[in-house]
């Protein structure tokens, strides 16, 4: 006889529930895992979110100089084009320090979260120096040009979640 739970038998709510059973794969089981879940879901490289945003300043600067004041290439295509620069350039520099960090000898977990917040590092610093650069050594430069051509290219990596 299979005993039951009725209205009047006690049931404690904070009880846990009894332990989950986890199973440790082996490293053939890890591989084949792996390769299927490769198939589904290929790596992204993030050198195409680069160049979309090569190509979303180059939109920008031609939108620009469609509707900006004097038709063609002006202070406003050039404005669009610094703001294109302080996002991609920035962005191609921490690349390149994750891709370094990548072929390093010894790769372990600290080094490359080493690399992953000096390569954010030099991404932030890069970037305050260029618009303090073009703040202070670019006379005339239109900052809503510059300011929406960067933000419309650092908002690329969004379109990264598309792609998957």
């Amino acid at each position: 006889m299979i005993p039951t739970k009725n209205q009047f038998s006690e049931v404690n709510e904070w009880d846990e529930p009894e332990e989950e059973v986890y199973r440790a794969i082996s490293k053939e089981e890890m591989i084949a895992l792996q390769q299927s879940n490769a198939t589904k879901y290929p790596a992204l490289s993030p050198w195409k979110i680069v160049l979309v945003q090569i190509a979303v300043t180059a939109v920008s600067m031609v939108v620009w100089s469609i509707f900006g004041e004097p038709v063609g290439v002006s202070l406003y295509t050039q404005s669009a084009f610094l703001g294109g620069l302080i996002s991609v350039l920035p962005t191609a520099l921490f690349l390149t320090r994750l891709e370094l960090a990548k072929k390093s000898q010894r790769l372990n977990p600290g080094r490359f979260l080493a690399a992953l917040v000096s390569g954010e590092f030099i991404k932030i610093a890069s970037t305050l120096m260029l618009f303090i650069g073009i703040a202070l050594f670019v006379p005339g430069v239109l900052w809503v040009p510059l300011l929406v051509t960067y933000v419309f290219a650092l908002k690329c990596v969004w379109l990264a979640w598309l792609w998957r």
